[in-house]
Protein backbone atom coordinates (compact mmCIF):
# COMPACT_ATOMS: atom_id res chain seq x y z
CA UNK A 1 0.00 0.00 0.00
CA UNK A 2 1.25 3.43 -0.90
CA UNK A 3 1.76 6.39 1.38
CA UNK A 4 3.20 8.54 -1.40
CA UNK A 5 2.06 12.18 -1.34
CA UNK A 6 1.40 12.39 -5.14
CA UNK A 7 -2.30 12.38 -6.03
CA UNK A 8 -3.44 9.18 -7.80
CA UNK A 9 -3.49 9.73 -11.58
CA UNK A 10 -7.16 8.80 -12.11
CA UNK A 11 -8.52 10.89 -9.23
CA UNK A 12 -11.72 12.60 -10.37
CA UNK A 13 -12.67 9.81 -12.79
CA UNK A 14 -15.97 8.10 -12.00
CA UNK A 15 -16.63 4.52 -13.13
CA UNK A 16 -19.86 2.54 -12.87
CA UNK A 17 -19.10 -1.19 -12.79
CA UNK A 18 -22.26 -3.02 -13.89
CA UNK A 19 -20.35 -6.14 -14.91
CA UNK A 20 -20.15 -9.55 -13.22
CA UNK A 21 -17.52 -12.24 -12.77
CA UNK A 22 -14.13 -11.41 -14.13
CA UNK A 23 -13.21 -9.46 -17.28
CA UNK A 24 -15.35 -6.33 -16.82
CA UNK A 25 -14.98 -6.13 -13.03
CA UNK A 26 -11.19 -6.62 -13.29
CA UNK A 27 -10.96 -3.63 -15.66
CA UNK A 28 -12.85 -1.55 -13.09
CA UNK A 29 -10.52 -2.79 -10.33
CA UNK A 30 -7.48 -1.67 -12.37
CA UNK A 31 -8.98 1.82 -12.76
CA UNK A 32 -9.89 1.98 -9.06
CA UNK A 33 -6.36 1.01 -8.04
CA UNK A 34 -5.08 4.22 -9.62
CA UNK A 35 -7.60 6.59 -8.11
CA UNK A 36 -10.83 6.27 -10.10
CA UNK A 37 -13.97 6.32 -7.95
CA UNK A 38 -15.62 3.00 -8.79
CA UNK A 39 -19.25 2.35 -7.96
CA UNK A 40 -20.11 -1.34 -8.24
CA UNK A 41 -23.77 -1.77 -9.20
CA UNK A 42 -25.22 -5.20 -8.33
CA UNK A 43 -28.68 -6.71 -8.57
CA UNK A 44 -30.50 -6.49 -5.22
CA UNK A 45 -31.09 -10.27 -4.93
CA UNK A 46 -28.52 -11.69 -7.38
CA UNK A 47 -25.11 -10.22 -6.47
CA UNK A 48 -22.00 -10.63 -8.62
CA UNK A 49 -21.40 -14.43 -8.67
CA UNK A 50 -17.69 -13.81 -8.00
CA UNK A 51 -18.73 -13.25 -4.35
CA UNK A 52 -19.42 -16.98 -4.20
CA UNK A 53 -16.57 -18.25 -6.38
CA UNK A 54 -13.83 -20.33 -4.78
CA UNK A 55 -13.10 -20.73 -1.06
CA UNK A 56 -14.74 -18.51 1.53
CA UNK A 57 -13.94 -17.74 5.16
CA UNK A 58 -16.72 -17.22 7.72
CA UNK A 59 -19.15 -17.25 4.79
CA UNK A 60 -17.33 -14.36 3.08
CA UNK A 61 -16.01 -15.02 -0.45
CA UNK A 62 -12.27 -14.31 -0.66
CA UNK A 63 -12.06 -13.80 -4.44
CA UNK A 64 -14.48 -10.89 -4.08
CA UNK A 65 -12.14 -9.26 -1.54
CA UNK A 66 -9.58 -8.98 -4.38
CA UNK A 67 -11.91 -8.19 -7.29
CA UNK A 68 -14.08 -5.79 -5.28
CA UNK A 69 -11.25 -3.74 -3.79
CA UNK A 70 -11.43 0.06 -4.05
CA UNK A 71 -15.10 -0.16 -5.12
CA UNK A 72 -18.17 1.23 -3.39
CA UNK A 73 -21.07 -1.22 -3.63
CA UNK A 74 -24.68 -0.34 -4.38
CA UNK A 75 -27.72 -2.36 -5.47
CA UNK A 76 -30.00 -1.47 -8.38
CA UNK A 77 -32.45 -3.53 -10.43
CA UNK A 78 -32.03 -2.03 -13.90
CA UNK A 79 -35.18 -3.74 -15.22
CA UNK A 80 -37.39 -1.72 -12.84
CA UNK A 81 -38.41 1.81 -13.91
CA UNK A 82 -36.90 3.35 -10.75
CA UNK A 83 -33.70 1.38 -11.25
CA UNK A 84 -33.44 2.51 -14.88
CA UNK A 85 -34.05 6.15 -13.95
CA UNK A 86 -31.50 6.01 -11.11
CA UNK A 87 -28.88 4.47 -13.41
CA UNK A 88 -29.37 7.29 -15.94
CA UNK A 89 -28.91 9.81 -13.10
CA UNK A 90 -25.72 8.01 -12.06
CA UNK A 91 -24.51 7.84 -15.68
CA UNK A 92 -24.93 11.61 -15.96
CA UNK A 93 -22.30 11.98 -13.19
CA UNK A 94 -19.94 9.26 -14.50
CA UNK A 95 -17.11 9.08 -17.02
CA UNK A 96 -17.20 5.35 -17.70
CA UNK A 97 -19.78 2.55 -17.59
CA UNK A 98 -18.51 -1.04 -17.82
CA UNK A 99 -21.09 -3.75 -18.58
CA UNK A 100 -21.03 -7.37 -19.71
CA UNK A 101 -24.66 -8.26 -20.38
CA UNK A 102 -25.40 -10.21 -23.54
CA UNK A 103 -25.79 -7.88 -26.56
CA UNK A 104 -29.26 -6.33 -26.61
CA UNK A 105 -29.89 -6.62 -22.86
CA UNK A 106 -29.27 -2.96 -21.99
CA UNK A 107 -31.34 -1.99 -25.05
CA UNK A 108 -34.22 -4.17 -23.78
CA UNK A 109 -34.24 -2.03 -20.61
CA UNK A 110 -33.99 1.22 -22.65
CA UNK A 111 -30.48 1.73 -21.29
CA UNK A 112 -28.55 1.32 -24.55
CA UNK A 113 -25.94 3.68 -25.97
CA UNK A 114 -28.66 6.01 -27.32
CA UNK A 115 -30.12 6.61 -23.85
CA UNK A 116 -26.81 6.62 -21.96
CA UNK A 117 -25.07 9.06 -24.32
CA UNK A 118 -28.15 11.29 -24.31
CA UNK A 119 -27.87 11.42 -20.50
CA UNK A 120 -24.11 12.11 -20.78
CA UNK A 121 -22.46 12.77 -24.15
CA UNK A 122 -18.99 12.47 -22.54
CA UNK A 123 -19.63 8.95 -21.28
CA UNK A 124 -17.43 6.02 -22.34
CA UNK A 125 -19.42 2.76 -22.44
CA UNK A 126 -17.24 -0.36 -22.28
CA UNK A 127 -19.15 -3.45 -23.43
CA UNK A 128 -17.37 -6.69 -22.55
CA UNK A 129 -18.84 -9.88 -24.01
CA UNK A 130 -17.64 -13.33 -25.03
CA UNK A 131 -17.90 -12.75 -28.76
CA UNK A 132 -18.45 -9.01 -29.34
CA UNK A 133 -21.56 -7.00 -30.19
CA UNK A 134 -22.18 -8.45 -33.68
CA UNK A 135 -21.45 -11.52 -35.80
CA UNK A 136 -22.89 -15.04 -35.86
CA UNK A 137 -21.92 -15.91 -32.25
CA UNK A 138 -22.77 -12.54 -30.64
CA UNK A 139 -25.85 -13.80 -28.82
CA UNK A 140 -24.29 -16.97 -27.42
CA UNK A 141 -23.36 -17.03 -23.74
CA UNK A 142 -19.59 -16.47 -23.66
CA UNK A 143 -17.05 -17.46 -21.03
CA UNK A 144 -13.27 -17.24 -20.85
CA UNK A 145 -12.99 -21.02 -21.18
CA UNK A 146 -14.60 -20.82 -24.61
CA UNK A 147 -12.08 -18.16 -25.63
CA UNK A 148 -9.19 -20.31 -24.40
CA UNK A 149 -10.51 -23.14 -26.57
CA UNK A 150 -11.48 -21.10 -29.66
CA UNK A 151 -8.36 -18.93 -29.85
CA UNK A 152 -5.88 -21.78 -30.24
CA UNK A 153 -4.49 -21.50 -26.71
CA UNK A 154 -5.67 -24.96 -25.59
CA UNK A 155 -4.53 -26.57 -28.86
CA UNK A 156 -0.87 -25.65 -28.23
CA UNK A 157 -0.89 -26.27 -24.46
CA UNK A 158 -0.02 -29.66 -22.99
CA UNK A 159 2.22 -32.56 -23.90
CA UNK A 160 2.44 -33.69 -27.52
CA UNK A 161 0.53 -36.95 -27.01
CA UNK A 162 -1.82 -35.66 -24.29
CA UNK A 163 -5.17 -33.82 -24.63
CA UNK A 164 -5.30 -30.06 -25.27
CA UNK A 165 -5.09 -28.29 -21.89
CA UNK A 166 -7.19 -25.42 -20.54
CA UNK A 167 -5.62 -23.07 -17.98
CA UNK A 168 -6.69 -23.72 -14.37
CA UNK A 169 -7.52 -20.03 -13.84
CA UNK A 170 -9.31 -17.22 -15.71
CA UNK A 171 -6.67 -16.50 -18.34
CA UNK A 172 -8.77 -15.15 -21.24
CA UNK A 173 -10.98 -13.15 -18.85
CA UNK A 174 -7.96 -11.59 -17.15
CA UNK A 175 -6.28 -10.65 -20.42
CA UNK A 176 -9.58 -9.11 -21.58
CA UNK A 177 -9.85 -7.22 -18.28
CA UNK A 178 -6.41 -5.67 -18.75
CA UNK A 179 -7.22 -4.89 -22.39
CA UNK A 180 -10.52 -3.25 -21.36
CA UNK A 181 -8.74 -0.96 -18.88
CA UNK A 182 -6.38 0.06 -21.71
CA UNK A 183 -9.32 0.54 -24.12
CA UNK A 184 -11.12 2.76 -21.59
CA UNK A 185 -8.02 4.92 -21.09
CA UNK A 186 -7.65 5.20 -24.88
CA UNK A 187 -11.28 6.30 -25.27
CA UNK A 188 -10.88 8.82 -22.42
CA UNK A 189 -7.77 10.23 -24.10
CA UNK A 190 -9.73 10.62 -27.35
CA UNK A 191 -12.44 12.42 -25.36
CA UNK A 192 -9.87 15.03 -24.33
CA UNK A 193 -9.63 15.93 -28.01
CA UNK A 194 -13.24 15.47 -29.19
CA UNK A 195 -15.19 16.23 -26.02
CA UNK A 196 -17.31 13.15 -26.69
CA UNK A 197 -17.46 9.65 -25.29
CA UNK A 198 -17.78 6.47 -27.35
CA UNK A 199 -18.46 2.73 -27.13
CA UNK A 200 -15.70 0.17 -26.45
CA UNK A 201 -16.63 -3.23 -27.94
CA UNK A 202 -14.43 -5.80 -26.18
CA UNK A 203 -14.78 -9.46 -27.20
CA UNK A 204 -13.08 -11.86 -24.77
CA UNK A 205 -12.09 -14.10 -27.72
CA UNK A 206 -9.81 -11.37 -29.15
CA UNK A 207 -7.14 -10.16 -26.65
CA UNK A 208 -5.98 -13.73 -25.97
CA UNK A 209 -5.18 -14.01 -29.70
CA UNK A 210 -2.90 -10.98 -29.37
CA UNK A 211 -0.87 -12.62 -26.62
CA UNK A 212 -0.65 -15.88 -28.58
CA UNK A 213 1.77 -14.11 -30.91
CA UNK A 214 2.42 -14.61 -34.63
CA UNK A 215 0.50 -17.88 -35.14
CA UNK A 216 -1.99 -16.47 -37.70
CA UNK A 217 0.89 -14.86 -39.62
CA UNK A 218 2.89 -18.12 -39.65
CA UNK A 219 -0.15 -19.99 -40.92
CA UNK A 220 -1.01 -17.33 -43.51
CA UNK A 221 2.49 -17.16 -44.95
CA UNK A 222 3.81 -20.69 -44.41
CA UNK A 223 0.82 -22.90 -43.63
CA UNK A 224 2.57 -23.56 -40.30
CA UNK A 225 0.42 -24.89 -37.43
CA UNK A 226 2.14 -24.80 -34.04
CA UNK A 227 1.99 -28.25 -32.39
CA UNK A 228 1.75 -29.04 -28.67
CA UNK A 229 5.29 -29.37 -27.31
CA UNK A 230 4.73 -29.55 -23.55
CA UNK A 231 7.32 -27.36 -21.83
CA UNK A 232 9.62 -27.40 -24.83
CA UNK A 233 9.77 -24.64 -27.41
CA UNK A 234 10.30 -24.77 -31.17
CA UNK A 235 12.38 -21.58 -30.90
CA UNK A 236 15.09 -22.56 -28.42
CA UNK A 237 16.47 -25.39 -26.31
CA UNK A 238 17.08 -26.33 -23.63
CA UNK A 239 13.75 -24.93 -22.44
CA UNK A 240 11.95 -27.16 -19.97
CA UNK A 241 11.25 -27.99 -16.34
CA UNK A 242 13.76 -30.21 -14.57
CA UNK A 243 13.58 -32.11 -11.29
CA UNK A 244 16.22 -31.47 -8.61
CA UNK A 245 17.79 -34.01 -6.23
CA UNK A 246 15.49 -32.88 -3.39
CA UNK A 247 12.31 -33.36 -5.44
CA UNK A 248 11.77 -29.71 -6.38
CA UNK A 249 11.47 -28.43 -9.94
CA UNK A 250 13.16 -25.57 -11.81
CA UNK A 251 12.43 -23.95 -15.17
CA UNK A 252 15.25 -23.13 -17.58
CA UNK A 253 15.15 -20.88 -20.64
CA UNK A 254 17.83 -20.22 -23.27
CA UNK A 255 16.15 -17.61 -25.45
CA UNK A 256 19.56 -15.93 -25.89
CA UNK A 257 22.46 -17.77 -27.55
CA UNK A 258 24.96 -16.54 -24.94
CA UNK A 259 22.81 -18.04 -22.14
CA UNK A 260 22.68 -21.40 -23.95
CA UNK A 261 26.49 -21.45 -24.20
CA UNK A 262 26.97 -20.54 -20.53
CA UNK A 263 24.55 -23.28 -19.57
CA UNK A 264 26.47 -25.98 -21.47
CA UNK A 265 29.70 -24.93 -19.77
CA UNK A 266 27.94 -24.97 -16.40
CA UNK A 267 26.61 -28.53 -16.84
CA UNK A 268 30.01 -29.78 -18.06
CA UNK A 269 29.11 -30.28 -21.70
CA UNK A 270 31.06 -27.48 -23.48
CA UNK A 271 31.67 -29.74 -26.50
CA UNK A 272 28.01 -29.35 -27.50
CA UNK A 273 28.63 -25.64 -28.17
CA UNK A 274 30.85 -26.62 -31.10
CA UNK A 275 28.15 -28.69 -32.78
CA UNK A 276 27.03 -26.97 -36.02
CA UNK A 277 23.40 -27.21 -34.89
CA UNK A 278 24.06 -25.32 -31.65
CA UNK A 279 24.34 -21.94 -33.40
CA UNK A 280 20.60 -21.12 -33.61
CA UNK A 281 17.69 -21.56 -31.23
CA UNK A 282 15.54 -23.38 -33.81
CA UNK A 283 18.34 -25.87 -34.58
CA UNK A 284 18.96 -26.42 -30.87
CA UNK A 285 15.23 -27.13 -30.47
CA UNK A 286 15.56 -29.98 -32.99
CA UNK A 287 18.17 -31.54 -30.69
CA UNK A 288 16.19 -30.97 -27.49
CA UNK A 289 16.57 -34.61 -26.42
CA UNK A 290 20.37 -34.33 -26.21
CA UNK A 291 20.26 -30.96 -24.47
CA UNK A 292 17.50 -31.95 -22.02
CA UNK A 293 19.48 -35.04 -21.08
CA UNK A 294 22.63 -32.99 -20.44
CA UNK A 295 20.88 -30.34 -18.35
CA UNK A 296 18.45 -32.75 -16.67
CA UNK A 297 21.18 -35.14 -15.50
CA UNK A 298 23.24 -32.30 -14.02
CA UNK A 299 20.22 -30.76 -12.21
CA UNK A 300 19.04 -34.18 -10.94
CA UNK A 301 22.31 -34.54 -8.98
CA UNK A 302 21.85 -31.25 -7.08
CA UNK A 303 19.37 -29.70 -4.65
CA UNK A 304 17.23 -26.78 -5.71
CA UNK A 305 19.37 -24.35 -3.69
CA UNK A 306 22.59 -25.66 -5.27
CA UNK A 307 21.10 -25.42 -8.77
CA UNK A 308 19.84 -21.84 -8.28
CA UNK A 309 23.17 -20.69 -6.79
CA UNK A 310 25.22 -22.29 -9.60
CA UNK A 311 23.00 -20.79 -12.31
CA UNK A 312 23.19 -17.33 -10.74
CA UNK A 313 26.98 -17.55 -10.58
CA UNK A 314 27.13 -18.67 -14.23
CA UNK A 315 24.62 -15.95 -15.25
CA UNK A 316 22.33 -18.56 -16.79
CA UNK A 317 18.53 -18.13 -16.69
CA UNK A 318 16.63 -20.25 -14.18
CA UNK A 319 13.65 -19.94 -11.85
CA UNK A 320 12.27 -22.28 -9.23
CA UNK A 321 8.82 -23.70 -9.99
CA UNK A 322 7.04 -22.00 -7.11
CA UNK A 323 3.60 -22.70 -5.72
CA UNK A 324 1.67 -20.07 -3.82
CA UNK A 325 3.50 -20.94 -0.57
CA UNK A 326 6.83 -20.01 -2.18
CA UNK A 327 5.37 -16.89 -3.81
CA UNK A 328 4.30 -15.58 -0.39
CA UNK A 329 7.89 -15.72 0.91
CA UNK A 330 9.89 -15.04 -2.29
CA UNK A 331 12.49 -12.31 -1.53
CA UNK A 332 12.05 -10.58 -4.92
CA UNK A 333 8.27 -10.36 -4.57
CA UNK A 334 8.85 -9.25 -0.97
CA UNK A 335 11.19 -6.43 -2.07
CA UNK A 336 8.61 -5.25 -4.62
CA UNK A 337 5.71 -5.59 -2.12
CA UNK A 338 3.92 -7.57 -4.85
CA UNK A 339 1.85 -9.39 -2.23
CA UNK A 340 0.75 -6.62 0.11
CA UNK A 341 -1.34 -6.50 3.29
CA UNK A 342 -4.77 -4.83 3.30
CA UNK A 343 -6.73 -4.26 6.52
CA UNK A 344 -10.32 -5.47 6.23
CA UNK A 345 -13.10 -4.73 8.74
CA UNK A 346 -14.70 -8.15 8.15
CA UNK A 347 -11.66 -10.46 8.08
CA UNK A 348 -8.76 -8.44 9.52
CA UNK A 349 -5.42 -8.29 7.66
CA UNK A 350 -5.58 -9.82 4.15
CA UNK A 351 -2.61 -10.54 1.89
CA UNK A 352 -3.31 -10.05 -1.81
CA UNK A 353 -1.65 -8.89 -5.04
CA UNK A 354 -0.69 -5.22 -5.06
CA UNK A 355 -1.55 -2.75 -7.83
CA UNK A 356 -0.34 -3.77 -11.28
CA UNK A 357 2.67 -1.44 -11.67
CA UNK A 358 4.62 1.23 -9.83
CA UNK A 359 4.48 4.91 -10.84
CA UNK A 360 7.25 7.09 -9.47
CA UNK A 361 5.19 10.25 -8.84
CA UNK A 362 1.51 9.26 -8.69
CA UNK A 363 1.32 5.64 -7.54
CA UNK A 364 -1.80 3.57 -7.11
CA UNK A 365 -2.98 2.15 -3.78
CA UNK A 366 -5.42 -0.32 -2.27
CA UNK A 367 -7.66 1.61 0.12
CA UNK A 368 -10.03 -1.23 1.02
CA UNK A 369 -10.87 -4.80 0.05
CA UNK A 370 -14.21 -5.87 -1.45
CA UNK A 371 -17.15 -4.54 0.59
CA UNK A 372 -20.44 -6.27 1.50
CA UNK A 373 -23.27 -6.40 -1.07
CA UNK A 374 -25.00 -3.01 -1.24
CA UNK A 375 -22.96 -1.50 1.61
CA UNK A 376 -22.86 1.99 0.05
CA UNK A 377 -26.30 2.19 -1.61
CA UNK A 378 -27.79 4.86 0.63
CA UNK A 379 -24.63 7.00 0.71
CA UNK A 380 -24.11 7.00 -3.07
CA UNK A 381 -27.77 7.76 -3.81
CA UNK A 382 -27.85 10.54 -1.20
CA UNK A 383 -24.75 12.08 -2.86
CA UNK A 384 -26.69 11.92 -6.12
CA UNK A 385 -29.32 14.15 -4.49
CA UNK A 386 -31.98 11.53 -3.77
CA UNK A 387 -34.00 12.21 -0.62
CA UNK A 388 -34.67 9.62 2.04
CA UNK A 389 -38.24 9.41 0.77
CA UNK A 390 -37.08 8.72 -2.81
CA UNK A 391 -34.68 6.03 -1.60
CA UNK A 392 -37.50 4.43 0.43
CA UNK A 393 -39.77 4.51 -2.64
CA UNK A 394 -37.08 2.75 -4.73
CA UNK A 395 -36.79 0.12 -2.01
CA UNK A 396 -40.56 -0.39 -1.97
CA UNK A 397 -40.49 -0.85 -5.75
CA UNK A 398 -37.79 -3.52 -5.40
CA UNK A 399 -35.35 -1.37 -7.39
CA UNK A 400 -32.75 -1.42 -4.57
Amino acid sequence: MSTHPGQAPLTGLRVLDLATLFAGPLAATMLGDFGAEVVKVEHPTKPDPSRGHGPSKDGIGLWWKLLGRNKRTITLDLSKPGGRETLLRLAATADVVIENFRPGTLEKWDLGWAELSAANPRLVLARVTGFGQFGPYAHRPGFGTLAEAMSGFAAITGEQDAPPTLPPFGLADSIAGLATAYAVMTALTARERTGEGQVVDMAIIEPILTVLGPQPLWYDQLGHVQPRTGNRSANNAPRNTYRTADGSWVAVSTSAQSIAERLMRLVGRPELIDEPWFATGADRARHADVLDEAVGAWIADRTRTEVLEAFEKAEAAVAPIQDVRDVMTDPQYEALDTITTVQDPELGPLRMQNVLFRLSSTPGAIHWAGRPHGADTDTVLAELGLTEREIDALRAEGAL
